[in-house]
């Protein structure tokens, strides 16, 4: 069975490690659906969120050659049931006068915000969950997308346990 799956990387803040960390990848056939990159409280310390598709035994490989990247300080396979998982998208909507009351019923029941509208288009901005932003994007096929950009899965786990390199297993323990 081939299932989603959120993968947390902790590495070291050098230029080029994400390079390799895709690199790693590519390389051994791994797809990567999305990958979010962002700094930490620790500024030499950068969190790689990594969304992939893989049975099992596919993960477990990708885990395992990514622990060897000499930068790579932690992993972390994120429990869907414990994280808390944010995706943002911009989409704009070629639009006339009388597409916005229907446009506008959706985004409230979405909870999605206008944040900009011209005369023949409008932006709109959601953040949610990965199938919250599926539903909506399929609800709003009827219109017709301009473009759209969607950052990625980012994620944190609840609880007070901090995910740092100090705390979790890593392939220098």
């Amino acid at each position: 069975m081939m299932d989603k799956t959120i993968i947390a990387l902790m590495v070291e803040n050098n230029a080029g490690v994400l390079s390799r960390v895709a690199m790693l990848f590519g390389r051994r056939g791994f797809n990567i659906d999305s990958l979010t990159v962002s700094a930490t409280e620790n500024p030499d310390i950068s969190r790689i969120t990594i969304t992939t598709t893989g049975n099992e035994n596919v993960i477990k490989q990708i885990i395992l050659q990514t622990r060897k990247l000499v930068e790579v300080l932690a992993v972390r396979v994120e429990d869907p049931l414990v994280a808390i998982q944010r995706e943002l998208l911009l989409l704009k909507l070629r639009t006339c006068e009388n597409d916005l009351t229907g446009i506008s019923a959706i985004c409230s029941i979405y909870e999605a915000q206008i944040v900009d509208l011209s005369e023949n288009s409008l932006i709109i901005e959601l953040t949610g969950k990965p199938g919250k932003i599926d539903a909506f994007l399929a609800v709003l096929r009827k219109y017709e997308i301009i473009e759209q950009c969607r950052t990625g899965v980012t994620t944190i786990e609840r609880g007070e346990d901090a995910f740092t390199y100090q705390n979790t297993e890593s392939h220098r323990s």
